[in-house]
């Protein structure tokens, strides 16, 4: 059997390790987009490669006890800015959900606390639960920061899996004061649904003959995989739970191979191996923020946004073929553009690319901006692109200079060395 591991509210939970005291207390942790990485207050920035999940960033800013305070996500006009990344079940009581907006949540529940992120400490105890599993279940996969899969097939027998299960839970509590919910089915997309209905800290284990009975009730918006779209397409032809998607199955083969993949998982008939490492596959940067109009400031940013990508990437140590920015403007209007370039990477290089890829997606000038993101793929590693040797004894000069930068950034800080155009 494979078996689900999933933290409950982990930030929460993280949280409540430093501050005991918030136990039985609505909390939430508030996100916000760090825009300070424009200004001249911009400091402390990390980076983070080895885990993801939602509301886990690449870039962050180091923690600080003083951004615990409702204080932290007011702008100078007073306004409440931000939204909640998680919060704990006392605070759902009130009707408070993930991705809510602060000021909306703290009408629910005025006396909702809210404390900052810290990523820091998310990734360390997210390391030592990994550690801590690996001592347990032979083969373990970390699939986010507060998701594991493992595979207890030949080391635990099917039906001494629940009492295994049980345990394993009151000993990660015991040991890391963290609570979880366990899942465990005969494939990973089961467990990963049954680890849903044993919230909060409890565990559940489907066996065959349960099958139809747990799965065919629930609501297809509900099975890992199916967005909003998908939704929408399923309830048009009346197919509402899972039980009435097992039946159609020639509905979902009509639609392609995503939703015929999709009926196997929901069925049980697809699994996947449990992937011990994962290999990141592209690196990007974005930022959101309030209207702006001017497109010098904008091209600022754009600079800005490409000096801390580059450094992701000579950290990475990868070089990037695909190239993608995309602008949201006020008024819900987007542009984008991709551009494949198979070149020694270095980071002037980079900043021009941005700079040119921006000129070509800012398609509606007349209005103002309110996002920006890059992102780079298709590593070198990963493609079967050849580099272009056009250039390249001068490029590989520049990839020298490059990376005497990123020594310096490592060392002191990514606000180190600045472009001249980002002042």
């Amino acid at each position: 059997m494979k078996i689900h591991i999933d933290i409950d509210c982990f930030f929460v939970s993280a949280t409540r390790i430093s501050h005991p005291e918030l136990e039985h207390k609505p909390v939430a942790i508030g996100g916000r987009s760090d825009t300070k990485i424009f200004t001249k207050e911009a400091k402390n920035q990390t980076v983070n490669f080895e885990n993801s999940g939602s509301f886990v960033p690449t870039f962050y800013k180091t923690y600080e006890s003083k951004d615990d305070d409702i204080a932290a996500f007011k702008d100078a006009d007073g306004r409440v800015r931000g939204i909640l990344t998680t919060s704990s079940y006392e605070a759902r009581a009130y009707g408070i959900k993930t991705a809510m907006s602060i000021r909306e949540a703290l009408q629910l529940c005025p006396a909702l606390i809210i404390k900052a992120p810290n990523m820091s400490l998310y990734q360390k105890l997210s390391h030592q639960l990994h550690d801590f599993l690996a001592l347990k279940i032979p083969l373990i996969e970390q699939a986010s920061i507060d998701e594991f899969y493992g595979d207890l097939s030949g080391w635990i027998e099917d039906e001494d899996i629940p009492h295994f299960i049980d345990n394993l839970r009151h000993e990660i509590k015991k040991e890391l004061n963290l609570p979880v919910s366990i899942g465990a089915a005969k494939t990973r997309y089961i467990a990963k649904l049954a680890t849903t209905y044993a919230k909060p800290f409890g565990c559940k284990t489907i066996y065959e003959w349960e099958f139809d009975e747990f799965v065919n009730p629930i609501k297809v918006e509900d099975f890992a995989g199916i967005g909003r779209n998908m939704r929408t397409k399923l309830n048009a032809v009346q197919i509402k739970t899972l039980g009435a998607l097992r039946l159609r199955r020639g509905t979902l083969e009509s639609w392609g191979p995503y939703a015929t993949e999709l009926y196997k998982r929901v069925n049980g008939e697809s699994d996947a191996p449990i992937q011990t490492q994962h290999k990141r596959k592209s690196i990007g940067i974005s930022r959101t923020f309030d209207p702006i109009f001017d497109r010098n400031e904008l091209k600022r940013r754009v600079h800005v946004l490409a000096r801390h990508l580059s450094f992701a990437i000579f950290k990475l140590d990868v070089i990037p073929t695909v190239f993608h920015l995309s602008i949201h403007y006020e008024m819900n209007q987007k542009s984008y553009i991709n551009i494949s370039k198979a070149e020694i990477f270095t980071e002037k290089k980079f900043d021009m690319l941005c700079l040119k890829m921006f000129h070509k997606a800012d398609t509606q000038k007349r209005l103002h901006m309110i996002r920006l993101s890059i992102n780079c793929s298709s590593f070198t590693r990963d493609s079967h692109k050849e580099l272009s040797l056009i250039g390249f004894e001068e490029e590989k000069k520049m990839q020298t200079l490059s990376k005497s930068t990123q020594e310096l950034r490592q060392k002191y800080g990514i606000d180190t060395l600045k472009f001249a155009s980002e002042l």
